[in-house]
Formats: structure tokens, C-alpha cells, sequence
């Protein structure tokens, strides 16, 4: 169930399998090795005393190669059964008694606090879909996967149950050994359609509806009780669904679709640079167990049917995404527009070119002594990058100690050593049981549980763009490229069938967006905290891809990079106040989980930093971030509201705190005066976040204050673009990164020529 095909390895891949396979294969006590990739290596042992992931992972002989982590249903691998997961619009948990089957729609809540829709506790569920032989099951193994479906066995004593369910589906699908399908309900059902001799019943459940769909010819027992068993005479196969109501026409639309079983799921995306088009297919691929059907009913989430012309039906489901609209069908399109980023922020023109040279000194004047972890050591690199990118309006000589601390960084940590088990720290090192690359020193989890690794990488790969468009050289595969590579393929590699690396390992095809966590071992399920974090990792492969030629991890990234907005001004952000709850009051939250969505964070409560982790780091790619100027300017009001420092007056600025620097340039993506109206109160005092300098704030809010607010109804035939507008006026930007002229195109009918390694603007 759920097998994937598998593409053919590159060259390069297969070279560095070798090496993994010949020198330390998992369980054969292989000494510890260096692998080279180019001029730099990665350790094939942790340095002493390092964590590392489990070495258990549930998981059938079925599953073989590296184990997807990051997933709505990595608990299922990481433990013996498995935390609430959240295929939407269903609730699932694997339990020694069978799956915990919840349609948590009708019970969303939401307050100040956030907005609601768990599973309930245990015994509280609609329904516990298990096998009519008998005991508890010893665990839950993941038996199978594809890119937004999974399939679990449960096994004892020769009796089987695997399942499968996924995003958008609202069916289970269970396929028995040794006996047939057993459901104990949350309460006496109300039976609505069918009868002990009908093989397919409509049930409803604490107002819950259901299809139970057993196969032609079956039976069931137990009706007028809470428990139901299945009588299915030697056909080993069986399905439920939570449906939108009660109408027998739409049961009879479900069970069409009830015993064609999903086997695979596949997103593939095409960009289309003319039009700046992304064009992602979403397809089902199924198994008829009885009947001709080749499709299946899916529920589209509100960033996909914005974007779609799916033909969706009058059906929806409720959830803490907002409504999901149901579909038929093997397959549906979106089409996004891809908003552009940019290496660098122009020069204004403003003669503010000294003042731009302190802060850049100032910034340099203490460079990070040692190794730290490897997100602040990320954050570092991150910090210089964008110091490094200002060599475009200032020339290469006041950041040149930029390039060099950066150089240095990124070389120390590509290069494990030699030969023998690492005796630093400062390094990668790869672990072939879970198929990961870990940097040690790690942080926040980042090695044990597998956490942040999109987050900590994309500022390495960020700061590698950067070098590598000012020294082609470095990029070579043969000196630093490859390493850079094998770090992005860790994050995101768009090849399924890599013996290293799962497939896109941070990124859910489906919900759209990153998830943070490895394990997801919580109630709420997953969840993502700094999406723009994320959207700083998809502006470095669009940038490294870009600089090096590489299209297809340019557009990988531009596919990452749109996706991700889409879901980040849907579900974070909610720009056009669509798909919360009105009882929830904020115009923002921190943190996205399966089950619910909250204004709070990991590790603080202030205001600021609620407001703030969702904008972080500000970068030449950030400018999405004021698409929606007038929801910019709400979240800007609605933190001035919540601050205890209150909001500013003509005579009287707000005083911000630790975060000040993300707040005025969050500002001026609505109101570029007034945030350099705050920034000259006393620019010298203002508080700096370590991941900030005062020349980048200083030169996005002179970029915004010359050029205006972003224009998101222009495109252009380049992927290094932005439109600013101000007072009816719009800017034209774009970047070459290229060594010949380029016509650059923008959808308003505005060309320029923009020069060889040049940012600039028109008219």
C-alpha cells in the first residue's frame, strides 16, 4: 500500500551512495568515516557525547530507505503507536485497541487564546475501527507513504489491520487478515440508511455522520449497540467516512467512491517563468477493490480552492484551517503567482550612503568569536549574508569582513575532517538510519528529535547564495556547490527516490506549508512557528539555484517560496479575514498545529515576539511579508494595542523593547514615515535583535520610504523581481545574476535592461 515509484539517481548521487553504503552501513559496527563532497566532508559518526535520533523506527519491511520526518503523522514512526494526528478534516490516533477515528469539525472553538479543533480525549471519539479477532495490538507501523497519505498495520497472531487515510480525505481505508472490520462508537448510533443486511450504513454519531461502506454482500452485527462488526464474507476490505450531512443522496456519492482505495499521492509543480505561473498537480492514484471507479472525493484547503478550478461540489468540512471544499475526481491543478524575490534592496539615491557605512561598521566591528549551535550560528551567517548583499549600493571594500567571517564560517562547518570519529564540533555529520544530515553543535532539538532543520540550514544555504554570486568559483561542485546541495537535500529534496534524503522532509505538499517538529509527538499534532523562517530557506535555494544555473533547485525553491506564502497569508496571517472564527479577536498567530492555532510561541509571551517570530529574519526576500499593506497595518495596530507600551502619538513614539529593529521594519511595510519617524528618534539606542544590524533596518526603511509599498498585482518574466508603488507611482526592480544583459519584462508592460550582476530599478 501507498508504494512510490522511483526515479533514476544522478551521477553524483550514486558516487556519495557508495561511500554511505561501503563504510557504514547501519548494524554492521562500521568505523566511524569521513565522506568527502568536493573540497569539503561530512562525518559518518557523531562527535562524542552527541545525541542523535532514535534507533527504533516503526515501521514495517515495507518501508525501506530514509523515514520521512517532519510529517502530520511522524508520531506513528518515532512511537509504538502514535500521538492525535490530523488528516483534515479527520482526527486519527493509532492505539493498542485500533485507530481513533474524530471528525472534529462541529466542536471548533475560538477565543483570544486561539482557535480550537483537538481530538478529544481518549474513549471520546466517534468511532475505534478495529479487528473483530480479538486482543490489543503490540504497536502501529508505518507500513506505507506517499506525500500527503499513510498507511499504519497493526498485527498479532497472524490478524492484520492496515490503514490508510490522508490530508483531504474523508475516508479510512482498512484493508483486514484473520478477520474483518469491528467499530466501537462513541455512543449508540443513529441508523439512518441500511440495515444488518445491507453492506453499506449511514450512521450518525454526537451529531457526527458516517458511511461505514463494508464490501458487497456483507452483513453486520450489533446495530441497535455501540458496537458494530462487519461480517464480510472472506473479502478482506472495508472503508468509513465522515460525511457533510445526512442526505441518503450524499451517502450514495460517497459510497461510489467508498472501495476505491488511495495507493499514492503525488504533488509535481511546474513554474513557468514568462508568466510567472506556478501550476502544482495534485493526483490520487487508487486500487478498485470492487466496482470501475479510478477516483476518490478529496476536500481542497482554502489555499489550494482560491487558487484552483477544481470543480468542487455543494459539500465542506469545518476546520481550524477554515472550510474545506470537497471534490471528485483523480486529480486537481492550482495556479500561483510567483511574487519574485531579490539578492539585495536597491540604492535610494538619498545620500544616505555615509550613514549606511557606520552601521556597516558598527555591525563588523565585533565579529562572532567560535562555534555556536547551529541555529545562532545560522542566524550569524543570516546577519552577514545581508550585510554581504549591501555590497551592491556601497561597493565590496566597507563589507569585504562581511564575506570573509562568512567564507570561513560556512568553509569550517562543510568540512568534517579527514579520516577517524570528529574530535570538534562545528561540523555535519549524516545518519543513515533515519537518512539526515545533523550539524553538531545542534539546538532546539534539531538532532535528537530531528526538529528545525529547514529553519537552521536555510540561513547556511542563504549566506552560501550570497558568496557564491560574488566568487562563481566557490560554488563549483567540485569545492563548496556540492556540499551546498547535499545540505538543501536534506531540507528539501524533490527527488523521491534519493538513497539519502526523504522526499521534500520539512515541507507538506498538501497543508501547504513546513512543520517543525521531527516527531510530532503532541495532542495538537505538528506544528510551525517561524514560517518566515521557512520562506528565508525557499529565498536561498531560489538564489542559489539563480546563481549557479541550476534551474531545477531554483525552482524547487519558487514552488517551496509560493506555496508556503499561500498558506502563511491564509493560516498565520488570515490577510482577508476568511477563514477564522470571528470569536477569535487577533490579527495574527504565532504558531500553526494540527489541531488548532495559536497567538503564543515556544519561548516567550511578549507581544513583540508573537508579533514578530512570523517576520524574522528581514532579508531582500521578505518583501512578501506587505503584500497586504492594510493587513500589515492591522498587525501593526493590533501589537501597538497589546503592548503594554502602548501605541505612538505625533508627540510620543512607542518604546519598543528586545525586538524594536523587526518591529520598524515590519512598520514600514505600511508605513515606511512613520517607522523612519521612529528609527531617528534615537537610531543609535534603538534595540538590535542579534539576527538584525542597524545598516539593514536602515536601509529597508529608506528602500520603503523612497520607493513605496509593495505591489502585488505585477509580475515579471524573471524570478529576481519586486514592484514598490508610492503616491500612484510604481518602481520596478529586478536583478540579474547572469554575465550578459537581460530584457526584463514586467506584466504592466514596463521593460528594462538590467546589467550583469546588477540590481536595478525603472523608471
Amino acid at each position: 500500500m501507498l508504494k512510490l515509484p522511483l526515479p533514476a539517481l544522478t551521477a553524483c548521487a550514486t558516487t556519495m551512495i557508495a561511500l554511505v553504503v561501503v563504510a557504514a552501513r547501519p548494524g554492521q559496527g562500521a568505523p566511524a568515516t569521513m565522506v568527502p563532497v568536493g573540497a569539503g566532508s561530512y562525518s559518518l559518526a557523531r562527535p562524542a557525547g552527541a545525541a542523535g535520533p532514535p534507533s527504533e523506527i516503526y515501521r514495517t519491511e515495507a518501508v525501506k530507505g530514509p523515514m520521512p520526518t517532519n510529517r502530520w503523522w511522524s508520531s506513528l514512526a518515532w512511537m509504538p503507536f502514535s500521538d492525535r494526528q490530523y488528516p483534515h478534516p479527520l482526527a486519527v490516533q493509532a492505539t493498542a485497541a485500533g485507530l481513533r477515528i474524530h471528525y472534529p469539525g462541529p466542536e471548533i472553538t475560538a477565543n483570544s487564546a486561539g482557535v480550537f479543533g483537538a481530538m478529544p480525549a481518549p474513549q471520546g471519539e466517534d468511532i475505534l475501527l478495529t479487528h473483530s479477532g480479538g486482543p490489543e495490538f503490540p504497536d502501529a507501523r508505518v507500513d506505507g507513504h506517499s506525500d500527503w497519505f499513510v498507511s499504519a498495520r497493526f498485527e498479532k497472531e497472524g490478524r492484520r489491520m492496515t490503514v490508510a487515510y490522508g490530508h483531504g480525505s474523508p475516508y479510512v481505508y482498512a484493508l483486514f487478515n484473520g478477520g474483518g472490520a469491528r467499530l466501537r462508537l462513541g455512543a449508540v448510533p443513529r441508523v439512518w440508511s441500511g440495515s444488518e443486511t445491507s453492506p453499506i450504513l449511514g450512521v450518525t454519531i454526537k451529531g457526527h455522520h458516517y458511511g461505514l461502506f463494508g464490501p458487497s454482500g456483507s452483513r453486520w452485527s450489533g446495530l441497535v449497540t455501540a458496537e458494530l462488526t462487519n461480517q464480510a464474507a472472506g473479502k478482506p476490505y472495508f472503508s468509513l467516512a465522515a460525511l457533510p450531512d445526512d442526505a441518503p443522496a450524499t451517502l450514495a456519492l460517497f459510497a461510489k467512491y467508498a472501495h476505491a482505495h488511495v495507493r499514492d499521492t503525488r504533488a509535481e509543480w511546474r513554474y513557468d517563468e514568462p508568466t510567472a505561473t506556478l501550476t502544482t498537480t495534485y493526483s490520487f492514484t487508487t486500487h478498485a477493490n470492487e466496482g470501475t471507479e479510478k477516483g476518490t472525493l478529496f476536500a481542497l484547503y482554502p489555499h489550494q480552492w482560491l487558487h484552483s478550478r477544481a470543480p468542487v461540489t455543494s459539500h465542506a468540512y469545518a476546520s481550524v484551517r477554515g472550510t474545506m471544499k470537497l471534490a471528485a475526481g483523480s486529480s486537481f491543478t492550482t495556479e500561483m503567482k510567483f511574487t519574485g524575490v531579490l539578492p539585495s534592496l536597491p540604492g535610494t539615491g538619498t545620500g544616505d550612503r555615509e550613514q549606511l557605512q557606520r552601521y556597516i561598521a558598527e555591525a563588523l566591528a565585533k565579529p562572532e568569536a567560535g562555534i555556536r549551535d547551529t541555529y545562532w550560528e545560522g542566524k550569524r551567517l543570516g546577519k552577514l549574508a545581508t550585510l554581504a548583499s549591501m555590497s551592491d549600493v556601497i561597493g565590496k571594500a566597507p563589507v569585504q569582513a562581511a564575506f570573509d567571517e562568512m567564507r570561513s564560517r560556512l568553509e569550517n562547518w562543510f568540512s568534517a575532517g579527514k579520516e577517524g570519529a570528529p574530535d570538534r564540533t562545528g561540523l555535519f555529520a549524516y545518519d543513515a538510519n533515519w537518512g539526515t544530515l545533523i550539524g553538531y553543535p545542534a539546538s532546539f532539538g534539531s538532532d535528537n528529535e530531528l526538529n528545525d532543520h529547514h529553519f537552521h540550514y536555510g540561513y547556511f544555504i542563504k549566506a552560501a547564495a550570497e558568496l557564491a554570486r560574488h566568487d562563481p568559483q566557490w560554488a563549483d561542485e567540485k569545492r563548496w556547490g556540492g556540499f551546498v546541495r547535499f545540505l538543501i537535500r536534506d531540507i528539501a529534496s524533490a527527488d523521491r527516490s534519493d538513497p539519502f534524503f526523504p522526499f521534500l522532509r520539512n515541507f507538506d505538499a498538501y497543508a501547504g506549508h513546513t512543520w517543525a517538529s521531527g516527531h510530532a509527538r503532541f495532542g495538537d499534532g505538528n506544528n510551525n512557528e517561524a514560517s518566515s523562517e521557512a520562506m528565508n530557506a525557499w529565498t536561498g535555494l531560489i538564489l542559489w539555484g539563480e546563481t549557479t544555473g541550476d534551474r531545477a533547485v531554483r525552482d524547487l525553491g519558487i514552488y517551496l517560496y509560493t506555496t508556503e506564502l499561500a498558506a502563511i497569508e491564509n493560516y498565520w496571517f488570515d490577510v482577508e479575514a476568511r477563514n477564522r472564527p470571528k470569536a477569535f479577536p487577533g490579527a495574527t498567530v504565532a504558531m500553526v498545529w494540527g489541531g488548532k492555532s495559536v497567538p503564543a510561541t515556544w519561548f516567550s509571551g511578549e507581544p513583540e515576539k508573537v508579533h514578530g517570530i512570523n517576520w524574522l529574519p528581514f532579508q531582500a526576500g521578505s518583501l512578501y511579508l506587505g503584500r497586504y499593506p492594510e493587513y500589515a497595518a492591522r498587525n501593526y495596530d493590533a501589537l501597538a494595542k497589546a503592548t503594554a507600551r502602548g501605541p505612538a502619538t505625533d508627540d510620543k513614539p512607542p518604546r519598543w523593547g528586545s525586538w524594536a529593529s523587526y518591529v520598524l521594519a515590519y512598520r514600514g511595510l505600511s508605513d515606511p514615515a512613520d517607522a523612519l519617524r521612529q528609527f531617528a528618534d534615537d537610531p543609535d539606542a534603538l534595540p538590535i535583535e542579534e539576527g538584525m544590524s542597524r545598516a539593514n533596518l536602515f536601509q529597508w526603511l529608506r528602500v520603503l520610504n523612497q520607493y513605496g509599498q509593495v505591489d502585488r498585482s505585477i509580475t515579471a518574466d524573471t524570478a529576481l523581481y519586486a514592484v514598490l508603488r508610492k503616491d500612484g507611482k510604481r518602481s520596478h526592480i529586478a536583478a540579474n545574476l547572469g554575465t550578459r544583459l537581460r530584457t526584463v519584462r514586467f506584466s504592466d508592460g514596463v521593460s528594462m535592461t538590467v546589467d550583469p550582476g546588477k540590481v536595478q530599478v525603472a523608471p
